[in-house]
Protein backbone atom coordinates (compact mmCIF):
# COMPACT_ATOMS: atom_id res chain seq x y z
CA UNK A 1 0.00 0.00 0.00
CA UNK A 2 1.60 3.25 -0.74
CA UNK A 3 0.73 6.58 0.80
CA UNK A 4 -1.76 8.59 -2.14
CA UNK A 5 -1.68 12.36 -3.16
CA UNK A 6 -3.78 14.50 -1.90
CA UNK A 7 -4.76 15.82 1.65
CA UNK A 8 -3.98 13.14 4.81
CA UNK A 9 -7.38 14.21 6.13
CA UNK A 10 -10.48 16.11 5.24
CA UNK A 11 -14.09 16.97 6.19
CA UNK A 12 -16.79 16.79 3.73
CA UNK A 13 -20.28 17.92 3.12
CA UNK A 14 -22.16 15.63 0.59
CA UNK A 15 -25.90 16.78 -0.51
CA UNK A 16 -28.07 15.41 -3.90
CA UNK A 17 -30.91 16.85 -5.09
CA UNK A 18 -32.30 14.91 -7.65
CA UNK A 19 -29.37 12.91 -9.61
CA UNK A 20 -26.91 16.30 -8.88
CA UNK A 21 -24.39 15.72 -6.36
CA UNK A 22 -22.89 18.34 -4.49
CA UNK A 23 -19.58 18.26 -2.07
CA UNK A 24 -18.59 21.17 -0.36
CA UNK A 25 -14.98 21.40 1.41
CA UNK A 26 -15.54 21.93 5.42
CA UNK A 27 -12.09 21.36 6.61
CA UNK A 28 -9.10 20.55 5.80
CA UNK A 29 -8.51 18.68 8.89
CA UNK A 30 -10.45 16.54 10.67
CA UNK A 31 -9.89 17.29 14.10
CA UNK A 32 -12.83 20.07 14.14
CA UNK A 33 -15.37 18.86 17.28
CA UNK A 34 -17.58 16.77 16.09
CA UNK A 35 -20.26 18.95 17.21
CA UNK A 36 -19.14 21.25 14.23
CA UNK A 37 -19.20 17.97 12.12
CA UNK A 38 -22.64 17.11 13.10
CA UNK A 39 -24.09 20.31 12.53
CA UNK A 40 -23.10 21.25 9.06
CA UNK A 41 -25.82 17.94 8.37
CA UNK A 42 -28.48 21.00 8.44
CA UNK A 43 -31.75 20.43 10.14
CA UNK A 44 -33.25 16.84 9.64
CA UNK A 45 -35.47 16.86 7.40
CA UNK A 46 -34.96 20.09 5.70
CA UNK A 47 -33.54 18.84 2.61
CA UNK A 48 -35.62 15.78 1.52
CA UNK A 49 -34.82 12.49 1.69
CA UNK A 50 -32.05 11.00 2.38
CA UNK A 51 -30.59 14.68 2.93
CA UNK A 52 -27.50 15.25 3.22
CA UNK A 53 -24.22 13.37 4.68
CA UNK A 54 -21.05 14.51 6.52
CA UNK A 55 -17.94 12.85 4.97
CA UNK A 56 -14.50 12.50 7.82
CA UNK A 57 -11.50 11.22 6.66
CA UNK A 58 -8.73 11.24 9.26
CA UNK A 59 -5.19 11.20 8.84
CA UNK A 60 -5.80 8.54 6.23
CA UNK A 61 -6.28 6.13 8.91
CA UNK A 62 -10.15 5.68 9.02
CA UNK A 63 -13.21 7.84 7.76
CA UNK A 64 -16.57 8.59 9.20
CA UNK A 65 -20.06 9.11 7.59
CA UNK A 66 -22.38 11.15 9.60
CA UNK A 67 -26.86 11.70 8.29
CA UNK A 68 -29.62 11.76 9.62
CA UNK A 69 -31.77 9.13 10.02
CA UNK A 70 -35.67 8.65 10.91
CA UNK A 71 -36.49 11.10 13.41
CA UNK A 72 -33.65 13.61 13.34
CA UNK A 73 -31.37 11.02 15.42
CA UNK A 74 -27.81 11.30 13.65
CA UNK A 75 -26.83 8.12 12.16
CA UNK A 76 -22.93 7.60 12.04
CA UNK A 77 -20.50 4.53 11.01
CA UNK A 78 -16.99 4.69 11.30
CA UNK A 79 -14.14 2.40 9.25
CA UNK A 80 -12.14 1.39 12.23
CA UNK A 81 -13.40 1.87 15.54
CA UNK A 82 -10.05 0.46 17.00
CA UNK A 83 -8.69 3.98 16.32
CA UNK A 84 -9.72 5.10 19.87
CA UNK A 85 -6.16 6.85 20.40
CA UNK A 86 -7.52 9.46 17.27
CA UNK A 87 -10.09 12.12 19.14
CA UNK A 88 -12.29 12.20 16.51
CA UNK A 89 -12.70 8.65 16.59
CA UNK A 90 -12.70 8.18 19.83
CA UNK A 91 -15.49 11.00 20.22
CA UNK A 92 -17.90 9.08 17.22
CA UNK A 93 -17.39 5.31 19.62
CA UNK A 94 -18.59 7.43 22.92
CA UNK A 95 -21.11 9.34 21.50
CA UNK A 96 -22.80 7.04 19.38
CA UNK A 97 -22.15 3.73 21.66
CA UNK A 98 -20.48 2.22 19.33
CA UNK A 99 -19.38 -1.08 20.65
CA UNK A 100 -15.28 -1.93 20.47
CA UNK A 101 -14.21 -5.29 21.01
CA UNK A 102 -10.25 -4.53 21.47
CA UNK A 103 -9.76 -8.25 22.96
CA UNK A 104 -10.30 -9.36 19.10
CA UNK A 105 -10.42 -6.68 17.24
CA UNK A 106 -7.95 -7.75 14.03
CA UNK A 107 -8.23 -10.71 12.07
CA UNK A 108 -5.64 -12.59 10.40
CA UNK A 109 -5.06 -9.42 7.52
CA UNK A 110 -4.76 -6.62 10.37
CA UNK A 111 -7.91 -5.50 8.60
CA UNK A 112 -9.90 -2.51 10.63
CA UNK A 113 -13.16 -3.22 12.87
CA UNK A 114 -15.85 -1.47 11.32
CA UNK A 115 -18.39 -0.12 13.72
CA UNK A 116 -21.79 2.04 14.20
CA UNK A 117 -24.26 1.88 11.02
CA UNK A 118 -23.37 -0.11 8.37
CA UNK A 119 -26.44 0.69 6.50
CA UNK A 120 -26.03 4.16 6.57
CA UNK A 121 -25.84 4.82 3.12
CA UNK A 122 -28.34 1.97 2.41
CA UNK A 123 -31.08 5.15 1.26
CA UNK A 124 -28.20 5.91 -1.25
CA UNK A 125 -27.77 2.93 -2.66
CA UNK A 126 -24.96 0.93 -0.91
CA UNK A 127 -25.79 -1.61 1.59
CA UNK A 128 -24.18 -2.98 4.47
CA UNK A 129 -22.91 -5.57 2.46
CA UNK A 130 -21.14 -3.71 0.14
CA UNK A 131 -19.77 -1.19 2.63
CA UNK A 132 -18.42 -3.60 4.71
CA UNK A 133 -15.67 -5.17 1.95
CA UNK A 134 -14.62 -1.31 1.33
CA UNK A 135 -14.27 -0.18 4.73
CA UNK A 136 -12.13 -3.89 6.00
CA UNK A 137 -10.25 -3.43 2.62
CA UNK A 138 -6.20 -3.55 3.79
CA UNK A 139 -5.03 -2.76 0.55
CA UNK A 140 -7.03 0.75 0.75
CA UNK A 141 -6.08 4.27 2.52
CA UNK A 142 -9.00 5.73 4.08
CA UNK A 143 -9.67 8.39 1.58
CA UNK A 144 -9.31 5.47 -1.39
CA UNK A 145 -12.23 3.94 0.75
CA UNK A 146 -13.98 7.15 0.66
CA UNK A 147 -13.24 7.74 -2.92
CA UNK A 148 -14.45 4.19 -4.09
CA UNK A 149 -17.90 4.85 -1.99
CA UNK A 150 -17.75 8.27 -3.65
CA UNK A 151 -17.16 6.62 -7.39
CA UNK A 152 -19.63 3.96 -6.36
CA UNK A 153 -23.16 6.61 -5.53
CA UNK A 154 -21.88 8.67 -8.05
CA UNK A 155 -20.29 11.37 -6.62
CA UNK A 156 -16.75 10.73 -7.27
CA UNK A 157 -16.06 13.84 -9.41
CA UNK A 158 -17.50 16.12 -7.28
CA UNK A 159 -15.43 14.70 -4.22
CA UNK A 160 -12.16 15.04 -6.31
CA UNK A 161 -13.09 18.51 -7.27
CA UNK A 162 -13.29 19.74 -3.62
CA UNK A 163 -10.78 18.36 -1.84
CA UNK A 164 -7.87 18.36 -4.46
CA UNK A 165 -8.92 21.82 -5.95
Amino acid sequence: MSAPEGPASYAVRVDRAGERWSVQLLAHDADNELPVLERALGEPGAEGWPGPLVLVVDSRLYFVVLRHGPGGMVRAFISDATMLEWLLASEVVERYGIAVDTEGTFDDDETGWPGGDLDVLADYGLPADELRPIATADDLWADEMVARIAGRLGFGDELAAAVHP
